[in-house]
């Protein structure tokens, strides 16, 4: 049976974390695990108004990642998820502690709720980056017409994108893989997918069979 591992893909909204999970999960033996944007009922507030929605829906994102979590220990072999929770609150979160959209006091009950459940659970074996120019996560957005994203404003992309330089640049608890997402078609170029097949392998060696 494959060793128990656990790839974690990260990346601003729009950097291609999906598709780069659905590449790993047709080319290798890996079971995915999605990121839940689509069943969290507040989401679509929170876009039209982050001040009121910001701690709600941050707070779902927490748990059902913490769920998520609790999954992926509890399943064997090699598994890709999109989207960790520690972005949930390095990232999102304090951008919207930053931008004053969640209160101190909100802030705090959050964070201990972070602090419990990272205390619980083990962090990924390999971190997979996803950078990418703001100038394409735009374009990436409005190619695929998600509503509620269309209207987030440049700069709480450029915040976020900000955060993720200075959050991977001091992240230790695994080893780090960054692509240039805008730069590396791993769905469509052969080349481009062998070197990425090729950086990930050499990263977990005796780990990943191809189907």
């Amino acid at each position: 049976m494959t060793s128990k591992r656990v790839i974690a893909i990260a990346g601003n909204i729009g950097a291609g974390k999906t598709s780069l999970v659905d590449f790993l999960t047709s080319t290798y033996n890996i079971t995915p695990f999605y990121e839940p944007n689509d069943k969290n009922p507040y989401l679509e507030d929170f876009y039209k108004d982050m001040k009121r929605w910001s701690f709600h829906s941050q707070l779902y994102f927490l748990s059902n990642k913490f769920r998520i979590h609790q999954q992926v220990d509890n399943t064997d072999g090699v598994v890709v998820q999109d989207r960790t929770i520690f972005e949930d609150v390095e990232i999102f979160a304090t951008a919207l502690h930053q931008m004053k959209q969640i209160s101190e006091r909100d802030w705090k009950t959050y964070h201990d709720f972070y602090q419990s459940i990272t205390a619980s659970i083990r962090p990924p074996d390999l971190m997979i980056y996803l950078k990418c120019s703001i100038r394409t996560i735009r374009k990436r957005i409005k190619i695929r017409g998600r509503q509620m994203e269309q209207g987030i404003p440049l700069s709480y992309l450029k915040r976020l994108d900000k955060l993720y330089e200075n959050w991977i640049s001091n992240y230790t608890m695994s080893k780090v893989l960054v692509i240039d997402s805008g730069k590396l078609d791993y769905m469509c170029d052969f080349v481009d997918r062998l070197d990425v097949m090729q950086q990930i392998e050499e990263l977990l060696p005796k780990t990943l069979k191809r189907t």
